[in-house]
């Protein structure tokens, strides 16, 4: 997923992805670069440190994966409501 917001991966987004991984049993991974992070762990989002523009890899594992995969790629096309 690319971050279309123009400040990047700050508190709110960082804030609003912990959430909505929280919603689901699965596993959530974001990866940019060679960090990785916790989907339900804001300060681990934070140090991914992404930018306007950034690639961020998604993962998911487990019973709602697909669930979970879908809700994230809609909160990072919508710019997570900043855009």
């Amino acid at each position: 997923m690319t971050i279309v917001n123009s400040v990047g991966l700050h508190a709110r987004p960082a804030s609003r992805i912990a959430q909505t991984a929280s919603q689901y049993q699965s596993e959530i991974t974001l990866q940019h670069g060679s960090y990785e992070a916790n989907g339900k762990s804001i300060m681990g989002l934070l140090g991914l440190a992404a930018g306007q523009g950034a690639e961020v890899v998604i993962r998911t594992s487990g019973p709602d994966e697909a669930a979970a995969l879908a809700a994230l790629e809609e909160l990072f096309e919508s710019g997570f409501g900043e855009t």
